[in-house]
């Protein structure tokens, strides 16, 4: 294994190896990061990356694994995070770890205060935090609040806590997927900038076009293990020689090969308008007009807030939004969507963009999951039939490919693909009609996003009428055969896939802006 051209080896990671019950997370793993670059690491999801990280911060302290840890030319055996962050290997996980109700200056600070015999020094402490920020790109007040701001913004204040720690190896668990394409770039340009200052960092991302901007070397891990280290100065290193790597095979065709054999009208709304949860004076969605036929997968496209995930969760029983109006119709005829069991009750399904906090109780079993939205179908008498619960659940496991040890495990403890696949399971148990997926492969690697599209095709196939929602427009024309394009909570265009592309899409939602109605 081969480090990219640069500085000396700063990190050295040998011979990694690291199990829990009844599973092998890495296995011999081998990682070498030279002073001053940024080194990508990429893999399907449960290939071992945020494992391995959490071994070299000490979350998983020496003693629990095998190998050994390089630092700095000597070894190291961190006990825990603190052991760590005192030679300045700070990581920055995909949750993020500020406190929302305390200030920026109190979350950069925290346990790390500025004091004098036990008494906070708020002058030394602004005055740093402004210096910090400045750094990162940021004009806020030391005193504002960090939750009232966005997910991109309180991704570079973790950046500038780890700046104050005096940061020499920073190491970022998927720093972009909550992040829109502008905080992304910026958050990119920023990690460049502390490069150019010497600050070496470790990303990894399943977002393959991100690292090919800014990777000077990419190792990739397979089923925890090391597949190979590419030198991205040495060779010009394409999204799909990554991909190959991943996930061990080429991957031709992104998107299941579709024909799509569209019916009649299945649902639809119109003139749905939709005020804001807590500003009730704001419309957020704005007389739109929408429908899906029998077996078709219909996008919409959109900026974020652009009233997409509003619309969606309206429609799903309310469950966003006041002062809801406008008409639902499921096969011409007009229906009550008022309450979630009424959505259900009706054949509406709505997968969440956000899996962890509203798509799956994690400390739950697999099983237990997928029942949740009707356990009716699993009960005799209100009383649940375990039995029942678990066949079901292993139908599921089976026809979606959920790898997991069984259905008795925890959701917490699957990768993000196959979280994905548990929320599935638990909309297909209700039988929807109409099943709308709101960002389906959010944090999701290329390998198990293919398997999503896969089993999205299948359900057009057998007639189901699908919304999908996704930023990444890309998934949009490869997966869709109608897409409707929203921008201020209104629909501007409808096109048939076939005569939509990117550069469409993006000159509706510029030309439509500040506009009115313009659906096209």
């Amino acid at each position: 294994m081969t480090a990219s051209q640069g500085g000396e080896v700063i990190l050295e990671m040998r011979g990694i190896t690291k199990t829990f019950p009844g599973v092998n997370a890495l296995d011999n793993v081998n990682l070498a990061v030279r002073a001053g670059e940024i080194h990508a690491l990429v893999g399907e999801n449960g290939a071992g990356k945020s494992t391995l990280m959490k071994v070299l911060s000490g979350v998983y302290p020496a003693g629990s694994y095998a190998g050994d840890i390089h630092f700095g030319g000597e070894v190291r055996r961190f006990r825990g995070i603190d052991d760590s962050e005192k030679l300045g290997i700070i990581i920055i996980h995909q949750e993020l770890a500020l406190v929302p109700l305390l200030s920026i200056a109190e979350n950069i600070f925290l346990g790390n205060e500025r004091a004098t015999r036990g008494v906070i020094d708020w002058i030394e402490a602004y005055q740093q935090t402004r210096a910090l920020l400045a750094k990162v790109g940021l004009k806020e007040a030391p005193t504002t609040l960090v939750t009232h701001l966005g997910v991109g913004k309180q991704q570079l204040v973790e950046i500038a806590k780890a700046l104050s720690k005096d940061v020499k190896l920073l190491i970022l668990d998927e720093p972009t997927a909550s992040l829109n394409e502008s905080d992304s770039d910026a958050l990119l340009e920023l990690l460049l900038e502390l490069k150019s200052h010497g600050i070496t960092s470790i990303l990894i991302s399943h977002k393959l076009n991100e690292i090919s901007k800014v990777a000077d070397s990419i190792t990739v891990l397979r089923d925890g293990a090391t597949v190979e280290t590419l030198d991205c100065h040495g060779e010009a290193i394409s999204e799909d020689r990554i991909i190959r790597g991943m996930v061990g095979r080429d991957m031709a065709h992104r998107y299941p090969q579709r024909d799509p054999q569209v019916g009649e009208v299945v649902f639809e709304v119109r003139d749905w308008r939709v005020h804001h949860a807590v500003h009730a004076e704001r419309e957020v969605v704005k007389g739109v007009n929408l429908n899906v036929r029998r077996g078709e997968i219909v996008g919409i496209a959109g900026l974020m807030g652009a009233g997409r995930t509003e619309f969606a969760m309206s429609v799903f029983g309310r469950s966003y939004g006041q002062r809801i109006s406008g008409s639902a119709f499921l096969h011409g005829k007009e229906v009550d969507l008022g309450t979630v069991s009424k959505a259900i009750a009706h054949g509406v399904a709505y997968v969440t963009e956000d899996r962890k906090a509203l798509g799956l109780v994690l400390d739950e079993e697999i099983r237990t999951n997928i029942s949740l939205a009707n356990l009716k179908d699993v009960s005799e008498a209100g009383v649940l039939d375990t039995g029942r619960e678990f066949k079901v659940a292993n139908d599921y496991r089976k026809a979606l490919k959920i790898r997991c040890s069984g259905v008795a495990q925890h959701a917490v403890q699957l990768s993000g693909g196959n979280q994905q696949k548990v929320v599935l399971s638990k909309w297909l148990f209700t039988k929807p009609e109409l099943l709308i997926l709101d960002e389906p492969t959010r944090g999701i690697d290329v390998g198990a996003k293919y398997e999503i599209y896969t089993i999205v095709d299948e359900l057009a196939r057998e007639g189901k009428s699908i919304l999908m929602i996704s930023s990444e427009l890309p998934e949009l024309l490869g997966m869709c055969d109608r897409i409707y394009v929203m921008n201020e909570g209104r629909l501007v265009a409808e096109m048939p896939v076939a005569e939509a592309s990117q550069e469409r899409i993006m000159r509706v939602i510029v030309n439509s802006s500040g506009g009115g109605d313009h659906v096209q």
